[in-house]
């Protein structure tokens, strides 16, 4: 979508989804209470832990702690942008979302992008046709069942097949009115030579639709069915198609790999086929190409892990090795699964079965350890062949971001090559050649993890800071308490910081309660997944007034508070005491005196 999105248009977008219809087509739902439960789509549980909440219109998992409204929901799962995520709902619920004027050079390649997916839509469902329907794709179906696949896979991945002749798709897409520039650019059809018409690139091939991730058709691969050479041969790239910029079977992949937190990556089209059909139906493969940078991205949208799973020949060798300096860029942890040499994942479930391929990637190797291995086999025995594999290993150890882990790498290069660990930590450290007088860029802090939720201790300060944000989101008066003694006052936790600096930014000089659907738009995802999980619980004040609960999380507040700075005092204490500093040692203590007289007055 070009352009922002007009605030008006995003509220009647949010009036109109209704976050239980939403949920409730991707999540199968029960009611519970006031809520409805389901197994949580974006972390694996078999307890139900996920709840909507339809008067609110929110969602809230209590095991990994997401939550939101239905447009991150939509953005979550489907690995949307906002903008995206809205346009997405619009669509579904009828709403024309105007959109900014563009360029007419930006309306040109809209345009055309829009005319170029509707012809390999065409394109794909008349290849389907003739592989499920039609007598000329019988050779397919046949070649398909002989491999073990039914018309269950043919479905969910589209599979299509060419049929014998030179014009069949062309003639068809004439038939449909597509001028044969836009086919050509698609390389669906190809000019003939002493002017004979264009004829297919697809003759006699099954067919693969490579799906992007919204599961439009970007571009086909074609098989043969017999010893014929080339045995593959793929769309060219066109305006559509960056094969760096897909992977084969993600939009049959991306909810099971939401749902697993991993990416199993292979080679290939029938790889992938064999995956699912096994029930590892969070695989994907690289179309022809190795993983790039644009893949690692895309991956992390929807994993935080990978494995890798090639071949175990040398094409396939030098892939996992390429793929590491792409992984450690886009800072995506990875592994690599072994199969035998020869072996392909296909053959290997055909032979083994699935619960053999379970054990090797549950036992994969990380990709850096297995880069180190492979480096030191390589290079052999010899002092030199040592020496070269060791500075390899190290040029690729400086690139690794944890220090822990570089140090523990560090230490069994050291056992492994006879070298000294403070050797090889010296010449580490030589290679980064800092710059002079630079200083360190800064690096803004990882996430947090999201396999669990906050935990749920019960302390009295959190508690107490989610009662005054409740007030605050129900009460104008708090607000502006709040607001005039200061948020620092009173959160010392600081995603519900954030929270209340967003209520008081938006809501301050409001006499109604907070609009809760307004105030998502401006929260992140830790915002988002704290807050439902404070609505959701939706405790309410009973037998006391909303002034003595005030008072009273004001008070556990300021305990936590001093009880921080107390932590932290003991910490300088310590540290003026090793640097001889014993006039801020002194003070530190004074200080540390008067906040363990507060904390033992009930009343601060």
């Amino acid at each position: 979508m070009a352009g922002r999105i007009a605030e008006e248009k995003i509220r009647e977008i949010q009036e109109r989804a209704d976050i239980l219809e939403v949920v409730s087509s991707y999540v199968s739902l029960k009611r519970s209470g006031a809520n409805y439960q389901g197994l949580c789509p974006f972390h694996a549980e078999k307890t139900p832990s996920f709840n909507v909440n339809p008067p609110r219109q929110i969602y809230h998992c209590f095991g990994c702690g997401v939550g939101g409204d239905a447009i991150s929901f939509v953005q979550r799962i489907e690995g949307l942008v906002f903008p995206e995520a809205v346009k997405r709902l619009a669509e579904r619920y009828g709403i024309e979302v105007e959109e900014e004027r563009l360029s007419p050079e930006e309306e040109r390649r809209r345009e055309e992008a829009q005319l170029l997916h509707r012809i390999n839509e065409v394109a794909a469902e008349f290849y389907h046709r003739q592989l499920m329907e039609e007598p000329a794709g019988l050779a397919g179906r046949a070649y398909l069942k002989e491999r073990g696949y039914g018309r269950e896979t043919a479905t969910r991945f589209r599979l299509g097949f060419a049929p014998e002749g030179w014009e069949n798709l062309a003639r068809h897409l004439a038939e449909k009115g597509f001028d044969a520039d836009a086919v050509r650019k698609l390389g669906l059809i190809r000019p003939g030579k002493e002017k004979r018409g264009d004829y297919d690139l697809f003759r006699r091939r099954l067919i693969f639709p490579i799906l992007d991730e919204r599961g439009k058709a970007a571009a086909f691969g074609g098989r043969v069915l017999d010893a014929g050479q080339p045995k593959y041969i793929n769309s060219p790239e066109s305006p559509i198609y960056y094969k760096s910029r897909v992977l084969y079977g993600l939009s049959q992949a991306r909810q099971e790999m939401r749902r697993s937190g991993e990416a199993v990556v292979v080679e290939g089209y029938f790889d992938v086929l064999a995956m699912h059909r096994a029930g590892f139906a969070n695989a994907v493969a690289t179309c022809g190409t190795a993983l790039t940078a644009e893949h690692g991205q895309l991956l992390k949208r929807y994993a935080k892990r990978l494995v890798l799973l090639f071949d175990q020949d040398s094409a396939g060798l030098q892939a996992t090795l390429r793929a590491m300096d792409m992984l450690f860029d886009a800072q995506l942890p990875a592994a690599v699964a072994l199969l035998e040499p020869g072996e392909d994942p296909d053959s290997f479930l055909q032979r083994q079965g699935a619960d053999a391929l379970r054990q090797r990637l549950a036992a994969a190797t990380p990709v850096f350890q297995f880069f180190l291995e492979q480096t030191l086999a390589a290079h052999g025995e010899s002092i030199e062949g040592r020496s070269r594999a060791v500075e390899a290993v190290l040029a690729k150890l400086r690139r690794l971001p944890g220090e822990i882990e570089r140090s523990l790498y560090l230490r069994e290069l050291a056992h492994r090559t006879g070298i000294e660990e403070q050797l090889l930590r010296r010449q580490i450290g030589q290679g980064r050649r800092p710059e002079p007088n630079k200083q360190p860029a800064y690096r803004r802090p990882a996430p947090a993890p999201r396999d669990q939720a906050p935990a749920a201790d019960g302390s009295a300060a959190r508690k107490a800071q989610e009662l005054i944000l409740q007030l605050m989101l129900q009460r104008p008066a708090t607000r502006r308490l709040v607001e005039e003694e200061g948020l620092k006052y009173f959160f010392t936790d600081e995603v519900l910081r954030g929270i209340a600096a967003q209520v008081i930014q938006r809501f301050a000089s409001s006499s109604e309660e907070v609009s809760e659907r307004i105030l998502f738009e401006h929260l992140g995802e830790d915002q988002q997944g704290r807050l439902t999980g404070i609505l959701i619980r939706d405790e309410e004040f009973i037998g006391e007034s909303a002034e003595k609960i005030f008072e009273d999380c004001r008070q556990a507040a300021r305990r936590e508070r001093l009880k921080k700075r107390r932590n932290a005092l003991q910490n300088l204490i310590h540290e003026a005491e090793k640097s001889g500093d014993a006039t801020g040692r002194d003070g530190y203590q004074r200080e540390f005196q008067e906040i363990q007289q507060q904390l033992r007055s009930k009343k601060l």
